[in-house]
């Protein structure tokens, strides 16, 4: 570096010191790119932002059973169901079963699922489950949509849930805020959900997450290693670990139990409940549970909708026959439509344990039902 008399440095506003003549910054701690540099320095980055995702999938061992499903803590995990999806759909003779906890099994074990029976009962395994708990269907409208482009040119099973049309806040129609599962998969501006009250910054970081897998990637590793928390906090709770250690490259496998205890509704509480229920004409959820099959259709998908299953046993006689006109104009819409669909019988009382999800012996009913069905066997020889 070049020494100048003491009368001729100055330093300007920020501190760096200045040769006067000449207006050049000058000190140890100066870099300047140049031109190349800064492509070679770009091009680097870029190599890093988007390889480091695909690098990640080769040296985290993602291990699936027949009877797999996303571990229960890592529902929100949007970049290991897309992984998932894409890893099990290799096989091109694969059916996905898609829909929300009832075909993840919240009553049941893995081995005890829609998918597991339906695979039991063809001596095949063909049936993947790929429900995510919680996803009511404008979250899953949000789900297909950003992370499930690996489910396409296939026969795919799509459930769709009577219950959440139940309620205008089960509809998510409310004007009050109120929190709801998988709000980062729901629109974030428009259309409008009535009750999502988050900030503009926060939609905003939802919105971009979504179309760059790094995101998605680091809020996997935060899932997965850190607790869910960013790396700054995670440091301040765990002050002596290393962050590198915690990287164990051990994903969490399905639970091999039921999250909830499979006690049959009754037992529980047999009192009739009378709901407020949201017409299909009004309803935001039936309104993206159509988006979402447009946009499966759309991908060459043949899709098979199961419109169920819903407990009636436990609706008074008033409830029970505004659902059956709903469900009356659901099933028209679908046919009307031209879209293979199966309504399933009403389940014995004991099968079922709350609105809408069967304990195991439930589920077996269900496939028995399904694959005795002409529709469905017409729908799976084709």
């Amino acid at each position: 570096m070049k020494l100048l008399p003491r009368e001729r440095i100055q330093s300007n506003e920020l501190g760096q010191y200045l040769d006067p003549p000449s207006g050049v910054l000058f000190g140890s701690n100066a870099v300047r790119l140049g031109a190349v540099q800064w492509i070679v320095a770009a091009v680097i980055l870029t190599t890093i932002y988007m390889g480091l995702p695909r690098v990640w999938q080769w040296i985290e061992p993602l291990e699936i059973t027949p009877d797999h499903r996303i571990p229960y803590s890592l529902s929100e995990d949007y970049w290991l169901y897309e992984r998932y999806a894409k890893t099990v759909l290799k096989n091109r003779d694969i059916i996905p079963v898609v829909g929300d906890s009832v075909i993840w099994g919240q009553y049941v074990r893995p081995g005890e699922t829609l998918s597991h029976a339906l695979n039991k009962q063809t001596g095949k395994t063909e049936f993947a489950n790929l429900g995510v708990n919680g996803s009511h269907p404008v979250a899953l409208s949000g789900l297909i949509t950003y992370y499930g482009a690996a489910i396409a040119d296939r026969k795919i099973i799509l459930q769709y849930n009577p219950l959440w049309m139940s309620s205008k806040r089960r509809d998510l129609q409310i004007t009050k805020a109120t929190t709801f599962n998988h709000p980062q998969l729901v629109p974030q501006f428009y259309p409008r959900i009535p009750c999502y009250d988050a900030t503009v910054s926060d939609r905003l970081s939802i919105a971009i997450a979504r179309d760059f897998t790094f995101l998605s990637w680091t809020a996997h590793l935060r899932r997965t290693y850190f607790d869910n928390q960013s790396l700054a906090s995670w440091a301040i709770e765990n002050p002596y670990a290393n962050p590198l250690g915690a990287l164990t490259l051990r994903l969490p496998q399905p639970e091999d139990s039921a999250p909830s205890d499979p006690i049959p509704w009754a037992e529980k509480d047999a009192r009739s409940q009378s709901f407020d229920w949201v017409a299909p004409e009004n309803s935001l959820q039936w309104a993206f549970f159509k988006r979402s099959l447009s946009t499966l259709q759309s991908r060459g998908n043949r899709v098979f909708v199961i419109l169920g299953p819903f407990n009636e046993h436990m609706l008074t006689d008033e409830s029970r026959a505004i659902f059956a006109d709903i469900h009356a104009d659901m099933d028209a819409w679908l046919v009307q439509s031209h879209v293979d669909h199966l309504a399933p019988a009403v389940l014995p009382s004991g099968l079922y344990a709350d609105a809408s999800h069967p304990i195991a012996e439930g589920y077996v009913a269900l496939a028995t039902f399904l694959l005795e069905s002409d529709s469905f066997r017409t729908f799976l020889d084709r």
